[in-house]
């Protein structure tokens, strides 16, 4: 067990996110979930912007610079 709870595991600033788009899509059913929609996709984009700028494909969580140069 590397992390006992999220007190100590480095998570992503707002700082320090990729630009994420969200569209809510017109619907007829009953409202929900709209603050959430962005979340998922952004351990995958920071990942896709590691691998364009280093050449380096990380595929665990946490992203650590430790990580990169051990997959570089």
């Amino acid at each position: 067990m590397e992390q006992s709870n999220f007190h100590d595991y480095p998570i992503l600033r707002l700082n320090e996110t990729p630009v994420i788009e969200v569209h809510i899509v017109p619907s007829e059913e009953p409202p929900g979930g709209v603050g959430e929609p962005g979340v998922p996709p952004v351990a995958p984009a920071v990942a896709n912007a590691l691998f364009a700028g280093t050449g380096v494909r990380l595929r665990t969580l946490p992203m650590t610079a430790a990580a990169i140069k051990a997959a570089g």
